[in-house]
């Protein structure tokens, strides 16, 4: 069984930074896409952001210029970094993994809290 475990998370002022990381339970080389998905309370789930095995990225419209994704092959690690964080960010961020084989997985989130 295929896990992501993810790290990384937790309370942040208005303006603060946060990086979280997911590394899967197999090589990194075995999915086309990782990226962050998130869903605030009450709020519908939505994508932050992709990378491709080929490293090419994509944010959303409501995070891009404040986020960055990044692989690190060496620690098979995925990490998404976050900065000038808004309380409309707190959410539930989840790891997401597209396998070759087709298959999606996800890890079992974690809570992001921005402060005012």
């Amino acid at each position: 069984q295929v896990q992501l475990t993810e790290s990384g998370g937790g309370s942040v002022q208005t303006g603060g930074s946060l990086r979280i990381a997911c590394t899967p339970s197999i090589s990194l080389s075995n999915f086309n896409v990782m990226g962050w998905n998130r869903q605030s309370p009450g709020g519908q789930p939505e994508v932050v952001g992709t990378i491709t095995i080929g490293g090419v990225l994509h944010y959303s419209d409501a995070v891009k210029g404040r986020v960055a994704i990044s692989r690190d092959n060496a620690n098979n690690t995925v990490y998404l970094t976050m900065n000038n964080l808004r309380p409309r960010d707190t959410a539930v961020y989840t790891c997401a993994a597209s396998h070759k084989s087709g298959r999606a997985y996800y890890g079992q989130g974690t809570q992001v809290t921005v402060s005012s």
